[in-house]
């Protein structure tokens, strides 16, 4: 496909993104997402952070398949988990799972650094080689395992979780400074809700559920993307 096509697919996904918060509005709490992670989602190509025998299938709104029992999210889950962060640009941002980096690249397009950390070596270079070869020079990247998160830089403004542990790890709440926010799916594998953490001033946490999802499962020292 050309880059012609590629920028038309991926303008008809973001009017489904949009299409698709209308329908999901009571169980996200409002009307629309925040106009700065659409046009993010509008200016990352999406194509570029799939395995290249799935590159045309790269806009359709569902997950794809990444490789070692992993997946890139649903384009409607990725913008509502970023929608949910309430981002600034001068936040510092974990994420915990890679993948092959399409959302650090969304995370990168709307903050002033992304640390991410992949605990599956062959991703966490693809990883790397993608983010690098498209200028993402705000990304940060380790290999290791996410449940621990990244001590060394944290506590961080924000916190994202690409993969769903039973319970938010104790370490992530830790790292999540006071007004924070985390975006984390947890439960187990058939009863995950995607939730909402946050810390108040006074360093108390609160959660709420947002709605149901699907995503790969980890747990310490398990692989999460």
């Amino acid at each position: 496909m050309s880059d012609m096509q590629f920028t038309a697919l991926r303008a008809i996904m973001v009017q489904e993104i949009l299409a698709h918060a209308q329908f999901a509005r009571e169980q996200i709490g409002k009307d629309q997402l925040d106009r700065a992670v659409i046009d993010a989602l509008g200016r990352v190509p999406r194509h570029d952070f799939v395995p290249a025998q799935l590159r045309e299938y790269a806009y359709a709104d569902s997950p794809l398949p990444i490789g070692y029992g992993k997946t890139i999210s649903q384009p409607f889950i990725v913008a509502l988990m970023t929608d949910l962060l309430e981002m600034r640009p001068s936040d510092r941002v974990l994420e915990v799972g890679t993948g092959l980096g399409y959302q650090a690249a969304i995370l990168a397009e709307l903050a002033a650094q992304i640390f991410t950390v992949e605990i599956v070596e062959e991703l966490f270079e693809e990883a790397s080689a993608r983010l690098k070869r498209l200028g993402y020079k705000n990304v940060e990247l380790k290999r290791g395992d996410g449940h621990y998160g990244w001590p060394e830089h944290g506590p961080f403004d924000k916190i994202i979780v690409t993969a769903a542990p039973e319970l938010v790890p104790p370490p992530l709440l830790v790292q999540l400074k006071s007004g924070g926010r985390m975006v984390i799916p947890a439960g187990i594998s058939d009863a995950q809700q995607l939730m909402l953490v946050t810390k108040d001033e006074s360093g108390r946490t609160s959660i709420r559920e947002i709605l149901p999802v699907r995503f790969s499962v980890f747990e310490l020292g398990e692989r999460e993307a």
